[in-house]
């Protein structure tokens, strides 16, 4: 059989068997998968419009079948730009298959496939992201009840329920999830067909490229389309990665200062490869997991800044910014971040009663002296305050911790510091009122604040929270399976041009 029908024969049955490819491994939706695809609907769509020569266009179809065949073989040819995927067209299909180039430009085709990557790299990432969220989220559900301090300019502040700390957090990786869903729906419009500046007079049907292609939209301006968002779309999504590295390390930070701690309340459980023991000190569990993310998300962070730099001076158009090598790389850091967030969140081991017990060798309570003084009996804020200060200034200085200040003495400090506007000079609250103010547990099941530590807003949020993560899953299954079904449709139609030529 001579060997180009021998690869015409090999394409077609590769192209139109979908369901013994799908047993092997999938092979990457790269730049010459998107050039395949960009070429495959170019065929159908411009036949069907009676642009390209009906007589002509299966055998055309045949050559980019072929040209796909070969690079999807283990070593085939898999070039990354135009003006190297156009010779193996031409070479399996004859000049006549440059007839397919009309009104395209390497310009509109790269920005189409470098939205098309990226898309699919935002979907990888905002999945990993998601799983994090889901980890957080089910540590934060096992902690409802645990009560350890929070800290401000890292001095021990107020008590709180971790899982309301946690909660925190939580809604700043939505704000994250936001900011990728919002990226995606401006990345997910398609260039095809605006050439290289303001379009071509061949009449294209563009928003069907689009949609086989999986975009939701095209481009509106043509010369937006390859000049301004293909420059634009790697900035957002590097100002989503150092978002996402930022709250990795605010949050790894947090967790690191527990190990200056001689008796820590949260800890990595140790094993798989979450510590090491120091070559020298054999009292020392290193936290391995934790420097090595926090490692992770300053070069995600560095890398997301890049497309930034990059695109910094330039004249629009400019390739600078658009690496998708380069890119990929940004998402790929950004991921790997997620990863070990991930695992951190999954080894973590909080002792609740330890936590109690630093709370108790604090003030972290003291406020809860003034509130209770102003919101009861009325007393300035910042009378009250003056009284909590004095009380915690001779704790400190007489090594008394909150569980055992004596009430005598709460009640003469109290005559001193309110003289000037109490002439009563009676503390108005009970010994046991006193000692229950102090208590880091009723402190927290206390608060009234919508969107605070107590178990009704807990609960409250801990359900919402849970609803944006199924909400944020749906969204993810709804892109892939749009663009997995446009591809779908894709090559239905491609395999019937191919059909028409037997």
């Amino acid at each position: 059989m001579p060997r180009s029908r021998f690869w015409i024969t090999l394409a077609i049955a590769a192209t139109m068997t979908s369901a013994a490819s799908a047993e092997s491994k999938p092979l990457p939706r790269d730049e010459f998968f998107w050039l395949g695809e960009i070429n495959k609907a170019t065929a159908v769509i411009n036949a069907d419009q009676g642009l390209l020569d009906a007589a002509v266009a299966p055998r055309l179809a045949r050559g980019i079948a072929q040209v796909i065949a070969e690079g999807n073989r283990p070593g085939g040819p898999r070039p990354k730009i135009v003006i190297k995927f156009e010779p193996l067209l031409i070479e399996a299909a004859g000049p006549e298959v440059t007839l397919l180039h009309a009104g395209r430009s390497s310009q509109d085709m790269h920005a189409t496939y470098g939205a098309a990557i990226l898309r699919d790299n935002l979907l990888t990432l905002a999945a990993r992201h998601t799983a994090a969220m889901a980890s957080l989220l089910r540590l934060a559900e096992r902690n409802t009840g645990t009560i350890l301090p929070n800290y401000t300019n890292g001095v021990a502040a107020q008590p709180n329920s971790y899982a309301h700390q946690l909660l925190g957090h939580f809604a700043g990786m939505e704000r994250d999830a936001q900011r990728l869903r919002e990226a995606y729906a401006r990345i997910d419009r398609c260039a095809m067909g605006t050439t290289v500046l303001n379009g071509t007079s061949w009449p294209l049907d563009r928003a069907r490229m689009a949609d086989y292609l999986g975009f939701a939209a095209i481009v509106d301006n043509a010369y937006d389309a390859s000049q301004i968002s293909s420059m634009d779309e790697p900035v957002e999504v590097g100002q989503i990665v150092v978002s996402i590295a930022l709250r990795a390390g605010n949050f790894i930070e947090d967790t690191m200062t527990q190990y200056a701690q001689p008796r820590p309340w949260i800890l990595l459980r140790e094993g798989e490869g979450t510590t090491y023991v120091s070559s020298a000190m054999p009292q020392k569990r290193n936290p391995g997991l934790l420097n090595r993310t926090r490692r992770n998300a300053s070069t995600a962070m560095t890398l997301g800044i890049g497309p930034s730099l990059r695109m910094h001076n330039i004249t629009p158009g400019m390739a600078d910014p658009k690496s998708v090598k380069d890119n990929a790389e940004m998402v790929e850091a950004a991921v790997a971040v997620l990863k070990g967030w991930d695992a951190i969140l999954n080894a973590l081991e909080i002792d609740p009663a330890r936590a109690l017990e630093e709370l108790n060798n604090d003030w972290t309570a003291s406020q809860e002296l003034a509130d209770v003084l102003m919101r009861t009996y009325k007393l300035p804020f910042r009378v009250g305050h003056h009284f909590a200060s004095e009380v915690v200034t001779f704790a400190k200085r007489h090594d008394i911790k909150p569980l055992d200040f004596p009430y005598a003495e709460a009640r003469r400090i109290y005559r001193e510091a309110v003289k000037d506007y109490d002439t009563t000079g009676d503390l108005p609250m009970s010994e046991a009122e006193f000692r229950a103010t102090l208590d880091p547990r009723a402190i927290v099941a206390n608060r009234a604040t919508v969107g605070g530590p107590q178990p009704a807003e807990l609960d409250r949020m801990l359900k919402d929270a849970n609803r944006k993560l199924a909400e944020q899953n749906a969204w993810i299954k709804a892109r892939r399976d749009h663009v997995d079904a446009a591809l779908a449709r894709l090559d239905a139609d491609f395999d019937r041009l191919l059909a028409k030529g037997k």
